[in-house]
């Protein structure tokens, strides 16, 4: 049974593939109020719902918040003043650079957790929570593949060696060469088809043990 937030994932998907071909103030504008009555609003609502599936799955206080629309070209050589995804975002119980996502875009919808954009400081503590309790990490990523969840590359930078001062043969000399760590999974058609928090909420679930080790690997006292 719809939840009505599937209808508005398809909606969402037809305006960013106009958007791509019409990137511009006067289609937008034109447009503007359709974004904000059939996506912008219900997008809002769905972060709040989530927030709370996701504090009580993680057991860990949940916020949501809905991505702007319009890009940032300060300092970009692209002006496109949109963007042509559509992001919702979730923060709660842990480091900044941690959190849950989800990404509209017209090929398709994932929700992601991990550890993304992390600082200097940051990246060696991941490192050294890989280096001594990776094989906990590893579990946690096989019980989310199991579920259909993939490693995604999300901006990532991934180093081709392994980085001082870890062996070059160290046991998880994958997972030491990144900066950031991203797990996620693509709801279908079929995972929707009782609603998008539903397909939302059994993905977080096979996430959790994934999340939970970010965010013990992050503890400020670790």
């Amino acid at each position: 049974m719809s939840d009505g937030f599937d209808s508005m994932v398809a909606r969402a998907r037809t305006f960013l593939a106009e958007l791509a071909q019409n990137n511009d103030r006067v289609w937008f504008d034109a447009h503007k109020q359709v974004f904000k009555a059939e996506i912008e609003d219900p997008a809002k609502l769905l972060t709040e719902l989530f927030a709370e599936d996701l504090s009580r799955l993680t057991g860990a206080a949940h916020e949501g918040k809905m991505g702007r629309i319009y890009r940032d070209v300060r300092f970009s050589k692209d002006k496109s003043p949109y963007n042509t995804y559509l992001h919702c975002y979730w923060r709660g119980g842990g480091h900044p650079a941690q959190g849950w996502l989800l990404n509209i875009r017209t090929e398709g919808v994932e929700l992601m957790t991990g550890l993304h954009a992390l600082d200097a400081d940051g990246v060696r503590q991941y490192r050294a929570a890989v280096d001594s309790d990776g094989d906990a990490l590893v579990e946690a990523m096989d019980v989310a593949e199991a579920a259909g969840a993939d490693l995604m590359s999300f901006g990532d930078e991934v180093l081709k060696r392994v980085p001082k001062p870890f062996e070059a043969d160290h046991r998880h000399a994958d997972l030491l060469k990144r900066k950031q760590i991203i797990m996620g999974r693509r709801l279908t058609e079929a995972d929707m088809a009782d609603g998008l928090i539903a397909a939302m909420t059994a993905a977080a679930h096979n996430l959790v043990p994934f999340w939970r080790w970010c965010s013990e690997a992050m503890r400020p006292d670790a």
